[in-house]
């Protein structure tokens, strides 16, 4: 079992993470709450990780904080709720935004996740319900991903395959995006995904 890297950030592809530990690259998948927290590429990184393993795949889920990675596993825990859907969920909403959530029964907030329908979002409020700790902060005061210096870059291309691979639908994650740079035109990737997800924050 793998509990823990630390090693030098190679590449960022969200949802994805390449870590270098001593010459192996280690692939990480990572909400996008821990995304938004990494260092430049080049920086030296220590992620809190879970093994998701199943009969067709092994996949190693990262987090910054080690209370991200039991949240992820109480999510999963929850029956219909799979390591996909928990990244999804925790890629939108903090510990602190899904603790309120759960308090104010806001089955609204969790159908807006890929997959999540009102029988699922119900089944999480009730499972969850006890179990999570008000924290302060939101994903608004989540710190921006480091920009990669690259002086040509699709950011809205990068920020809508990153919401694709969370689960969003194209069409769907064209329009957040979309609606996002509208807001903030010279936004940079991190933002326009930061902005799209915090659009399903609840206020």
């Amino acid at each position: 079992m793998i509990g823990r890297l630390t090693g030098t950030l190679a590449a960022i592809q969200p949802p994805q993470l390449l870590v270098d530990v001593h010459g192996v690259g280690y692939e990480v998948l990572a909400p996008m709450t821990t995304i938004f927290e990494l260092p430049q590429l080049g920086g030296s990184v220590q992620l809190h990780t879970h093994l998701a393993v199943s009969e067709t795949s092994q996949q190693l889920f990262g987090f910054i904080r080690d209370s991200d990675r039991q949240l992820f596993r109480t999510l999963i825990k929850v029956n219909g709720v799979g390591p996909k859907m928990a990244l999804a969920i925790l890629s939108g909403l903090d510990g602190a935004a899904l603790a309120r959530c759960v308090a104010d029964d806001n089955v609204g907030v969790l159908v807006k996740v890929p997959g999540v329908g009102k029988k699922t979002a119900e089944r999480l409020i009730i499972e969850l319900r006890g179990k999570l700790t008000p924290q302060t902060g939101d994903l608004g005061d989540i710190p921006l991903m480091a920009a990669n210096a690259e002086p040509k870059f699709d950011h809205a291309g990068e920020a809508e395959s990153a919401l694709a691979a969370l689960g969003y639908k194209p069409t769907d994650a064209s329009k957040m995006v979309a609606r996002a740079a509208k807001e903030q035109p010279e936004a940079d990737s991190a933002t326009l995904i930061r902005l799209a997800l915090k659009s399903m924050a609840p206020a």
